[in-house]
């Protein structure tokens, strides 16, 4: 008869002891988002539809791709959509301090340009566009889909509504 060392621990114990420590391990996305900045949550290339509305009313669904840049503080976001008879460009970079947030705004399509300000949070992004455009967007996501409004006054550009997914 054989008898266990008490000094060695049984092999049932070190694989759970093990299978512990690879879960503590693993970076979960949203404890990670959590514990960062905001738009550490949006970084990265996202897919989805939508629809546009131009300003004569007419409304057209629209197949869009975003790609989010920087972390941190800062968060450089760039949205392409293509309907069938028009296509919208958002570009904005923005940086962060204590949940304010300051910047530039684009719509390359409509030629439209201006500054961005607002406030974040743990899972939305709020905006003022002010300048050649004036306007909001807003973002709401989790860390894996996300949506976006935007409506806009003194161009042919109305609104835009999408919901993201990562690609």
């Amino acid at each position: 008869m054989r008898f266990a060392n008490p000094r060695t621990p049984a092999p049932r114990l070190l694989a759970a002891l093990a299978l512990t420590a690879s879960f503590m391990l693993v970076p979960w996305p949203h404890t990670l988002a959590a514990a960062g900045n905001p738009f550490d949550v949006l970084l990265g290339s996202w897919r989805g539809s939508g629809q546009i509305v131009l300003s004569d009313g007419k409304a057209e669904r629209l197949k869009c791709n975003a790609y989010y840049t920087g972390g941190g503080s800062q968060l450089g976001m760039v949205i392409r959509c293509q309907s069938e008879s028009s296509n919208v460009e958002i570009r904005s970079k923005l940086s962060q301090s204590g949940g304010r947030i300051t910047g530039t705004w684009e719509e390359r399509t409509f030629n439209a340009t201006g500054t961005a300000a607002g406030q974040a949070s743990s899972d939305k992004i709020s905006l003022q566009i002010s300048g050649g455009v004036t306007g909001t967007m807003s973002v709401s996501y989790s860390g894996s889909r996300q949506s976006v409004a935007i409506s806009t006054q003194g161009i042919a550009l109305k609104s835009v509504k999408i919901n993201l997914s990562r690609s």
